[in-house]
């Protein structure tokens, strides 16, 4: 319809109502995103958010803080995209939706780079922090760091497309949120729950601070094992023989006390008959082992025969006595066994060594039968035997200064010394080599050691109590049968939110059911102090002073000048006031930095005006939290327990995970294998919504993949959004509302595709309320390319283009564009933000208005018909009959266009003929005629298999090509004024000749 006339012919390409629109094709979205950012900044498109959800119920996206300290990965970019999409969405389906972006500041991240940066490769000494200037002066410089990334990783954020309120931010570090989280840790210190322990905490050697379970990643490790036997010292049949265990660490052997069981394992007693002359393992050796074990532990003592001598009944175990393996080094102590749930025969021996100072099980056990301990003469004190630095004290008789991790987090030589001392005794019964998963510090690296150290707990099975000492408040959601602690609260609480995906619930309920005591101190500078004061009471406990007058004076200081207050010099005199005299010791340790983001809604939810949530039961109201799926042991862990300490319930209403990005091959990324897609070359390249399409396209549930191919399908299925977008505001060029036809009057294509906006319409919503943006993009896309570009635009050209001004068909077309127009811009604008803005713009031309400001349109349920949409499914499988045939004959090079085609479509189904009633089938087909046959086709016609009863023969059109729709009919010709088109194109010539008189 746009060739070339031939010469002296008329050009009738600019009598056809033919697309126009200024919207380019090209997104050239690298250039047009940021003064898109430009305009909504320039309009205050968040203040008018927030104007325009004045009344309605609010949805908070509660923002997960980042840490600031470096530029933004990819993984940011699909934390943040999501949390924007959530937002975008639930505004406008009613709410007022609002993001207040955050930031993580405090903690050993940040003090490790400055430690670095301006001390070690400046060959500078760290400073002494007993001296208060010099404390302060180092926050200080941690301070600017956070300050400095935070406003790099604001405007990245803002890069991406994410609405909020970028000019006012929450930050850990603000003097206010610095306030309330001392406010926090003093209401654990009321209630009871926060006390100071000795407890085998995990320690990091390199960064010299305990660690939270949060704080650990477990990587592949390479560590020395050994079998080991302590001799069986109590009287009895059993005297003589041994008890065999088996460690990888064979450094906690000095801290060894005791030996764990498990009654409902089957335990005997062997006896080595022959084994190498050079072996540790001697012929006449009796062991005691699991049954199911004893097998490999011969043979990974080289032992070449043994037999079993008799049973080890439970009750004759928890009866023995041994001695230490290294009793002669001064280790000259009974060893008790102890019954443990924890032991298992799954490897090992089916003894575990119990080292009270150097695992959590081990110092649990130890600590239950401390009792039983003492009335049996048996020490129950926990040594220490390594300091902060991973050398052996004192309390390590014979290895005082050997090393179990250096500095630099490599092996020391304590595993070595220990086992040659093993040897030396006589008590050494096999060793290897074992690769297996370690914990490790997640910002050094490094592997941790469990290690027996005084610390500051939050107590997870201690009854919570008031202010006043007395019984605190049972939360509603807490069963009536069950105690008022922090677990039970947390257990309770997570059952009132929504986990989306639900598996989440799993996941966090197993890790409250089985977590320890939350260790929340750090040995480091940076960070909220333990806003307490402390006197000892003996045996390592101490009372914590409770005077609302202090907590008041320390908090108010806090908000005035940041927690800076707590170490400047005199500021235990300060605090303390009148009871400075009295003895209280000031605690200088910092917090866990997962209790200063579990605190966060303390101070924004709770605080700022356009974030407070009426929730239920009280309101409609609801507060989301979401990050990625770690952390369910991270923030979304460390906020239950904190809000349900303080509050009775969880901090969130709706909880949303999803997974890690990888590479294209399923590999993390890593620059040493070059394999990193960072963000902002994407966004360099190709633009920002060319990452939020990948995200919702993606399964954010699971891990998401990314990489150059897989970029490129992304941009590919833009193209095609876009391109969709660009023909539908070029057709509504000429859309006049005057002429909107009623639906009532519309041909019955035009009604369908009012049903399909009615059916998307419950489709799209329900997707974005549960979150499923996969759906909304595969939704949104196939109607796009499969239904409206590759169908209802295809069909409808003609029309649009060739019929005359007054055509009802035209006219209803525009109106259903329209309609379309309106619905899609407003679905995709979440996703594609900038496009949708960029469209909306071009379609209405106005310059202060967004598309973001709109809710989703409502479709009329009038437009519902079930019976119509039945009608074109059986119409568009005749047609695809249809299509397929001349697809053959293209292929065959025996027709082109399918204009030149006349089928004959065979249909013996009557139910499928019956559906053409009314419709033409040429137009549907975009033939040039068309004959519908009742009947079978003849044997070579063609068909598909997956639609029986339908054939069709594809027969040439006869007559002459329109000269402006390039149809061919017998009727070109037949009107004498316009001789060389049909007599359709030749009403329009005469409407479109005097619509432009007129308008002269």
């Amino acid at each position: 319809m746009t060739e070339k006339p031939p010469s002296g012919a008329p050009d009738y390409s600019k009598t056809l109502f033919l697309p126009e629109t200024a919207f380019p094709m090209r997104g050239g979205l690298p250039q047009k995103e940021p003064e898109l950012l430009a305009r909504w900044a320039r309009t205050d498109l968040y203040g008018r958010l927030r104007e325009a959800g004045r009344g309605r119920a609010r949805f908070v996206l509660h923002d997960g803080p980042p840490y600031a300290n470096g530029n933004i990965h990819i993984g940011h970019a699909l934390n943040k995209i999501l949390k924007d999409v959530v937002t975008r969405s639930q505004q406008m389906l009613g709410y007022d939706s609002n993001y207040v972006p955050g930031w993580d500041c405090h903690g050993l991240p940040i003090e490790w780079k400055i430690e670095e940066e301006n001390y070690r490769k400046k060959g500078k000494q760290k400073p002494d922090f007993s001296d208060a200037a010099a404390m302060v002066a180092f926050r200080q410089e941690c301070r600017a760091y956070a300050e400095h990334w935070l406003a790099v990783q604001r405007e990245e954020f803002k890069r991406l497309g994410v609405e909020g309120d970028w000019d006012h931010p929450y930050t850990t570090m603000a003097f206010m949120a610095e306030a309330q989280i001392a406010r926090e840790i003093m209401k654990f210190a009321e209630n009871g729950l926060l006390y100071r322990g000795s407890k085998p905490v995990m320690w990091s050697v390199v960064e010299k601070t305990a660690l939270a379970e949060a704080e650990v990643e477990y990587q592949d490790f390479t560590s020395d094992t050994v079998w080991v036997k302590f001799p069986v010292t109590s009287e009895g049949n059993l005297r003589g023989a041994s008890v065999v265990i088996w460690t990888t660490t064979p450094w906690t052997l000095p801290g060894n006390r005791a030996i764990s069981f498990a009654s409902k394992i089957s335990y005997g007693l062997y006896e080595v008959t022959d084994a190498p002359a050079d072996n540790w393992a001697k012929a006449g050796d009796k062991l005691i082992l699991a049954d199911k074990l004893a097998e490999d532990v011969f043979k990974q003592a080289r032992v070449t025969a043994f037999e079993r001598r008799s049973d080890v009944p439970a009750d004759v175990l928890g009866a023995l006595v041994t001695a230490h393996p290294l009793a002669a080094l001064g280790y000259d102590f009974k060893v008790p066994l102890l019954d443990g749930d924890h032991v298992t025969d799954d490897a090992g021996t089916g003894f575990v060594h119990t080292a009270p100072g150097h695992g959590r099980e081990d110092f649990e056990i130890w600590t239950q039968h401390r009792r039983w301990l003492e009335e049996r003469g048996i020490n129950p004190a926990i040594p220490y035997t390594v300091d902060a630095d991973s050398f052996y004290t004192s309390q390590a008789p014979g290895f005082a200064g050997k090393r179990v991790i250096t500095e630099k987090g490599e092996k020391g030589d304590a595993n070595t010394a220990v086992i040659d001392a093993l040897i030396a005794a006589g008590n050494l019964l096999a060793r290897g080599r074992v690769k297996h998963q370690y914990p490790h510090s997640w910002r050094s690296k490094k592997p941790v050691i469990f290690r027996n150290t005084p610390q500051w707990f939050i107590a997870m099975d201690q009854d919570i109590r008031a202010a006043d000492g007395k019984a605190a408040t049972r939360p509603a959601a807490l069963p009536g049968n069950a105690p008022d602690t922090l677990r039970a609260r947390a257990l309770a609480g997570i059952k009132t939110v929504e986990w989306v995906p639900a598996a989440g619930e799993n996941r966090i309920n197993g890790m409250i059911e089985n977590r320890p005591d939350w260790v929340v101190s750090r040995q480091r500078a940076w960070g909220v102090p333990i806003t307490v004061f402390v006197k000892d009471v003996g045996d390592g406990s101490v009372e914590i002073l409770k005077d609302a007058e202090v907590n008041a004076r320390i908090a108010d200081a806090f908000a005035a000048e940041g927690a800076d207050a707590w170490f400047k010099e005199g500021a235990r005199e300060r605090f303390l006031g009148s009871r400075a005299g009295e003895g209280w010791a000031k605690v200088d340790d910092v917090l866990d930095v997962w209790f200063d983001s579990g605190s966060t809604h303390a101070f924004t939810l709770e605080v700022r005006p356009d974030l407070k949530a009426l929730r239920p039961p009280e309101g409609n109201d609801k507060v989301m939290y979401l990050e990625g799926s770690d952390q369910h042991r991270g923030w979304f862990h460390s906020s239950l327990l904190e809000s349900c300490g303080t509050r009775g319930r969880p901090p969130y209403d709706v909880v949303l995970t999803h997974g890690f990005v990888l590479d294209e091959d399923g590999r993390k990324m890593s620059k040493s294998l070059g394999n990193v897609t960072a963000p902002q070359e994407v966004i360099k390249q190709s633009g920002a919504d060319i990452l939020r399409l990948w995200v919702c396209a993606s399964d954010y549930a699971d891990d998401l993949r990314i990489g150059p191919e897989i970029l490129k399908t992304t941009a590919d299925t833009y193209r095609k959004l876009r391109n969709t977008v660009r023909w539908l505001l070029g057709s509504l060029h000429h859309y006049r509302p005057q002429e909107k036809v009623a639906f009532a009057q519309m041909p019955a294509l035009e009604r369908f595709i009012l049903h399909r906006l009615v059916e998307l319409d419950a489709e799209i919503r329900a997707a974005y309320r549960a979150f499923d943006y996969k759906k909304v993009h595969a939704a949104l896309s196939s109607f796009m390319t499969t239904e409206l570009s590759a169908f209802y635009f295809d069909v409808r050209k003609d029309a649009l283009y060739c019929d005359p001004i007054s055509s009802l068909t035209r006219r209803a077309c525009l109106t259903v564009l329209d309609e379309v127009f309106a619905r899609l811009v407003t679905w995709l604008a979440p996703i594609l933000p900038f496009t949708c803005e960029e469209a909306w713009i071009a379609r209405t031309g106005d310059e202060e208005g967004s598309v973001h400001l709109l809710p989703f349109p409502d479709t009329p349920a009038a437009w519902r018909d079930d019976a119509l949409a039945e009608q074109w499914r059986k119409v568009r499988l005749i047609r695809r009959v249809v299509l397929g045939a001349l697809e053959v004959e293209r292929a065959a090079k025996r027709m082109g266009s399918s204009l030149e085609a006349a089928p004959e479509v065979y249909v013996t189904d009557a139910a499928l003929a019956d559906a053409l009633d009314g419709l033409d089938l040429a137009e549907i087909a975009i033939t040039s005629a068309a004959t519908l046959v009742r009947g079978e086709g003849p044997q070579d016609a063609f068909r598909l298999p997956d639609v029986p009863g339908v054939a069709v023969v594809s027969v040439r059109a006869e007559g002459r090509k329109c000269a402006r729709s390039w149809k061919i009919s017998p009727e070109v010709g037949t009107d004498p004024e316009f001789p060389d088109v049909t007599p359709r194109d030749a009403a329009a010539l005469r409407e479109f000749h005097a619509a432009c008189a007129a308008a002269e």
